[in-house]
């Protein structure tokens, strides 16, 4: 049995199927995560809804941010004018399969693997079992229709951006959510930053990467997918990048987690194999 983790499919489901093709991913033997954001920028996220549900217990994926705005309008009935959004809204099969979705985690974890993904990553503050423990609250919310639907209306705004244990209410989810699905730069404490989106390089005074920051109470592997900018690559080996921004024109990442080979598909359906070490050394490759 393989692991195989995809970074953002963002409603493009045939650079998914090509890599899943290409490595002979068998949903009777082998496992894969899927870091969020499954829907909205691509042409098909019905398609990829569909098809990751359908994958059963194959498949894992975590809601991202894209996935919970999308939730937002559908349970909200907010109206929108994204003409692909509204598509989605409106295609006799969402119903069903937002039902699905809203029942999927902010966190999933492989003990024995020392794995932890999420959309956007990990406070470095927070530890394995925190972190797993602050999900498990807020999958709690979404579990109920009644503080969903209260959630999901208040859900939007970036503070509190300073962790504490003390928050309670929707201050304390909404930190928990951004955390989980929007954060980028933080400073040493925590305390998150999130007008600036581009490359890790860009950080403002006082802040870096969520993923730079020392990490002492942690000892997964964390992987995550969101920010495109980054094109999969940390400098750590311990931080496994995954969106690499296929709706934007670049490509689709598929890593097998056992042996670190990740497998990159363009816009053409041409597909690239690196080892991780390779990856690191051949940005200009892909």
């Amino acid at each position: 049995m393989s692991l195989y983790a995809v970074g953002d499919l963002q409603g493009c489901l045939t650079p998914l199927t090509t890599l899943l093709d290409h490595v002979g991913f068998d949903p009777a033997h082998d496992k894969l995560w899927l870091t969020g954001d499954l829907v909205n920028r691509g042409p098909n996220s019905i398609g990829c809804l569909a098809f990751v549900k359908n994958l059963g217990a194959a498949a894992q994926t975590v809601l991202g941010n894209h996935d919970l705005h999308l939730l937002a309008l559908h349970a909200l009935a907010l109206p929108t004018k994204d003409k692909g959004i509204s598509a989605t809204l409106n295609h006799p099969d969402a119903p069903e399969l937002l039902a699905w979705l809203v029942q999927q985690p902010l966190l999933v974890q492989d003990t024995e693997r020392q794995l932890t993904m999420t959309h956007a990553g990990i406070p470095p503050l927070w530890s394995d079992k925190k972190a797993r423990k602050l999900a498990l609250e807020l999958e709690q919310v979404l579990a109920k229709p009644k503080t969903r639907l209260i959630f999901l209306a208040n859900m939007y705004g970036s503070e509190p951006r300073l962790w504490k244990n003390s928050l309670d209410g929707m201050e304390r989810l909404r930190f928990i959510v951004n955390a989980f699905t929007r954060m980028r730069f933080c400073d040493e404490q925590s305390k998150l930053e999130f007008n600036f989106k581009s490359a890790a390089n860009t950080a403002p005074l006082g802040m870096l990467p969520w993923f730079a920051w020392p990490a002492p109470k942690r000892k997964h592997r964390i992987v995550f997918g969101h920010w495109a900018a980054l094109m999969g690559h940390t400098d750590n080996a311990r931080m496994v990048a995954l969106d690499t921004g296929f709706a934007w024109g670049n490509h689709l990442t598929l890593m097998n987690l056992d042996t670190n080979v990740r497998f990159c598909c363009d816009t053409q359906g041409v597909i690239s194999e690196f080892d991780e070490q390779a990856f690191a050394r051949n940005t200009d490759e892909i």
